[in-house]
C-alpha cells in the first residue's frame, strides 16, 4: 500500500509544489487547505502521517495538533516552521508532535521524516491490532483496566503523554485513580527507576511549607539547626506529584510558577539559585478554570499546567466496566490476603452495575476487600427512586452485564444460566446496549 499523508498548507503554491515532491518521492498525498479538512480525514485507523504548517489562518498547526491528539494521541503530526517559530515546534514536541521541519527545507529530509512517522504509526497500529486480536494486556491496561471508549482513549492519551517530558494535569472526581494515572506516567517514561515524590497540598504544614518544598540552609529561622533538601530538590531528576493543587494557598502557587517556568529554586536563607531538573504532574478533583473563576487559582498558573491534560473518569461514565473491575478487584485482594477466590454470583454483579458509586474505584475496591474477607455485601443494592418500569430495565440489564462478565463472555452459558433463549439473549443486549466484549475477560473469551 502506496504511504498516505495529509498536507495541510494554506498557500496553493506551496502547497501544490510540495504534495508534488511528495509524490515524485512515492508518496499518496491529499493536499488540503485548512486543519479542518484534515480533521474529517483523519482517525484512529488512520495508516500516515500528517504534515501542517504551523501558521495558517483559521486552525494553526498547534490548534490542528491538539485537535487530532484529541481523536488519537498517537497520531503522528510534523509541523512545518519558519525560523522564527522553531521555539513554538520545541514546546509542540513536548506536546506531542512528531518532529518539525523547518523552511525552507529539501523535500528530500521532508520524506525521511515522514517515512520514519509512518513506520512508526504502522507499528502502533499493529500493536493495537495483535491487542485487540489476543484480548492481550500490558501493563497500563493492568493498571487502568477498562473496554469503553472512556478508558481506551485515556490509556492512549496516557502513553503518548508519558513519552514526553511535558508537566502533566490530572483531572478526575474523588477515589477514580488519579495517583495511579501519575504513577504510570512516570514508570512508562524515560524518568523511570528515578524519584517520584509526591506531595499532599492539602496536608503541607502552614508554617514550614516552603521549607519543605523549597529546603533552607542553617539558621534560615529559629530551630533550623542544619541545612535540609527540600521535596523539590530531593526528587532531582524524577517527578514530583503535586496532589489537589487546587488546595495550595495562592502566595505558593505564585513561587510555584517561577519553579515550573525556569526550573530553579533558592533555599529559604539562601541566595544561590539551585538548578533542577523535574517533571511536574498535578492533580485535580475539580476544574481548576473553576476556582480561577472564583479567585482560589493563579490564572498565569492554570495555563502553565493547562498543557497535557488527562481526565480520568467516574465509575458514572463506565458502567458496563464495573462487573470486570470487581473481578480483577477480588483477584487482587485475594492475592493479597492469601485466601481462595469466592465465587461471584451474577445477581451480585447487577447490583454492582446498577448502584452509584460516588467513591469510585476506592469505593469498589474497598467493598472486594470485604467480600474476599467474607463481610457484609448486603450494600449492593439495586437503584431506586426511579419509575417501576425502569428499575426493572435498569435490574435486567445489570442481571444480563453481570452473568455476561461472570461467565467470561461464553454468551451460551449466560442464556443458559439465566433461563432465556439465544435469540432473547441478543434482542436484550440489543436492546440495552451490551457489547461482550466489553463484558468479558480477556483471557476467557471465546465464541459461543
Amino acid at each position: 500500500m502506496t504511504p498516505r499523508v495529509l498536507l495541510i498548507e494554506d498557500d496553493a503554491q506551496m502547497r501544490g509544489s510540495t504534495a508534488q515532491a511528495l509524490e515524485l518521492a512515492g508518496f499518496a498525498v491529499e493536499a488540503l487547505a485548512s486543519g479542518e479538512e484534515a480533521l474529517a480525514l483523519a482517525g484512529p485507523g488512520f495508516a500516515g502521517a500528517v504534515v501542517s504548517d504551523i501558521r495558517m489562518p483559521g486552525m494553526d498547526g498547534m490548534t490542528l495538533l491538539g485537535r487530532l491528539h484529541e481523536v488519537d494521541p498517537e497520531l503522528p503530526v510534523i509541523l512545518v516552521t519558519g525560523h522564527a517559530e522553531v521555539p513554538l515546534a520545541v514546546e509542540a514536541i513536548r506536546g506531542g508532535a512528531y518532529d518539525f521541519i523547518e523552511k525552507p527545507f529539501v523535500v528530500q529530509e521532508l520524506a525521511t521524516v515522514i517515512r520514519r512517522a509512518i513506520d512508526h504509526r504502522a507499528l502502533v497500529l499493529e500493536n493495537r491490532r495483535l491487542r485487540a486480536v489476543a484480548g492481550k494486556r500490558d501493563d497500563i491496561e493492568a493498571r487502568l483496566p477498562g473496554r469503553t471508549p472512556v478508558m481506551i482513549d485515556l490509556r492512549h492519551r496516557l502513553r503518548a503523554i508519558a513519552a514526553s517530558d511535558a508537566d502533566a494535569l490530572v483531572i478526575g472526581p474523588t477515589g477514580v485513580g488519579k495517583e495511579v494515572v501519575a504513577r504510570a506516567l512516570h514508570d512508562m517514561s524515560p524518568r523511570l527507576g528515578r524519584p517520584f515524590i509526591a506531595i499532599n497540598c492539602a496536608a503541607l504544614p502552614q508554617a514550614l511549607i516552603e521549607s519543605e518544598l523549597f529546603g533552607h540552609e542553617a539558621g534560615a529561622f529559629p530551630g533550623a539547626l542544619r541545612p535540609r533538601y527540600g521535596k523539590f530538590e530531593h526528587a532531582r531528576g524524577g517527578v514530583v506529584l503535586l496532589d489537589e493543587i487546587g488546595s495550595m494557598p495562592l502566595e505558593l502557587q505564585a513561587k510555584l510558577l517561577r519553579v515550573l517556568q525556569e526550573r530553579v529554586i533558592t533555599r529559604l536563607g539562601s541566595n544561590d539559585p539551585v538548578a533542577l531538573d523535574l517533571r511536574f504532574i498535578a492533580t485535580s478533583k475539580t476544574g481548576l478554570a473553576d476556582l480561577v473563576a472564583s479567585g482560589q487559582f493563579r490564572e498565569d498558573l492554570y495555563w502553565r499546567l493547562n498543557v497535557a491534560v488527562l481526565h480520568v473518569p467516574p465509575l458514572s461514565a463506565r458502567r458496563e466496566d464495573i462487573p470486570l473491575l470487581f473481578l480483577q478487584l477480588v483477584r487482587e485482594s485475594a492475592a493479597r490476603h492469601k485466601t481462595a477466590e469466592r465465587a461471584l454470583p451474577p445477581a451480585l454483579l447487577s447490583g454492582l452495575a446498577a448502584r452509584d458509586w460516588p467513591g469510585n474505584v476506592r469505593q469498589l475496591r474497598n467493598l472486594a476487600e470485604r467480600f474476599v474477607l467474607g463481610l457484609d455485601t448486603g450494600e449492593i443494592v439495586a437503584a431506586s427512586g426511579a419509575r417501576l418500569a425502569d428499575q426493572v430495565a435498569v435490574f435486567e440489564r445489570g442481571l444480563i452485564a453481570g452473568a455476561i462478565a461472570a461467565h467470561g463472555g461464553r454468551l451460551r452459558a449466560v442464556y443458559e444460566s439465566l433461563g432465556i433463549s439465544r435469540k432473547t439473549l441478543y434482542e436484550k443486549m440489543q436492546k440495552y446496549g451490551l457489547d461482550r466484549r466489553l463484558l468479558a475477560d480477556p483471557a476467557e473469551d471465546e465464541q459461543p
